[in-house]
């Protein structure tokens, strides 16, 4: 092996365990996978799949954060779920199902590991842990997608704004978010005026700051006591299922 691919080797094995599915493989099985997996770098506003087009990889973050969006004929847009370091985006590809009525949108940008489709059902042939992790992964995803659903229609916008905020810190870990107020009032479907006026209040009990498009939380357990049930139904039914806090020694879970 060369110099260079020595680097990337390392690389890439610090990278997986940046996210949470990757880090929970059992070693051999990791240590498998791992030369099959491409670095990538994604962008805010890249799109990884689009509705109905065949999904060729299945990306896993490692510090970028992607909503799976649907976008109505009007052309207004609703996020379903955002996927971080916690999990795996393209899961269509190991249901069967090749294709999604919905998009996937580069929320925050950053780094990612992607894995062809090829090699992915090559993989799950060998390694019945890997099939079981993404099993889990994909029920704490529903999960996520429809306490979204539920929270939309039931909560005011000041507790959903805590949620997707707490949510995406989950996801992309501390530090600034690059977000506009614009590209937020489109995830939560409300008017950026109108998501302006609740960060407002927020920052002013000081739990957030924000300048023009980066948002930071500075105060995490001032969000959890404002926040709706719904952001702790999600963390606790993932933590239940992947085995945890995200920063867990690799192969903790019992598969």
């Amino acid at each position: 092996m060369t110099k260079n691919n020595k680097t990337m080797a390392r690389y890439q094995s610090a990278a997986a365990n940046r996210n949470r599915l990757l880090a929970r493989l059992p070693r051999a099985d990791y240590q498998r996978l791992l030369p099959r997996l491409e670095a990538v770098r994604l962008f805010v506003g890249d799109v990884l799949y689009q509705p109905g087009e065949p999904q060729s990889h299945l990306y896993f973050p490692t510090s970028s954060v992607v909503s799976l969006v649907y976008t109505m004929k009007d052309g207004a847009m609703g996020e379903m779920g955002i996927v971080g370091r916690d999990g795996a985006v393209g899961m269509a590809l190991f249901m069967g199902g090749g294709t999604r009525p919905n998009r996937a949108l580069v929320q925050i940008g950053g780094d990612a590991l992607r894995l062809s489709a090829k090699a992915l059902r090559s993989e799950l042939k060998r390694s019945e842990a890997l099939e079981t992790l993404l099993l889990r992964y994909t029920q704490a995803l529903l999960t996520q997608i429809s306490q979204t659903a539920v929270c939309n229609c039931l909560h005011p916008l000041e507790q959903r704004l805590c949620r997707w905020l707490l949510l995406c810190d989950d996801r992309a870990g501390p530090g600034e978010l690059a977000l506009t107020h614009a590209l937020l009032g489109a995830m939560l479907g409300v008017r950026r005026e109108t998501v302006t006026a609740a960060a407002r209040k927020l920052r002013a009990a000081k739990l957030i700051g924000y300048r023009r498009g980066r948002i930071a939380v500075v105060n995490r357990r001032g969000l959890e006591s404002r926040v709706c049930e719904c952001y702790e139904v999600v963390r606790r039914e993932t933590d239940r299922l992947l085995g945890g806090d995200h920063s867990a020694p690799r192969a903790l879970l019992q598969l």
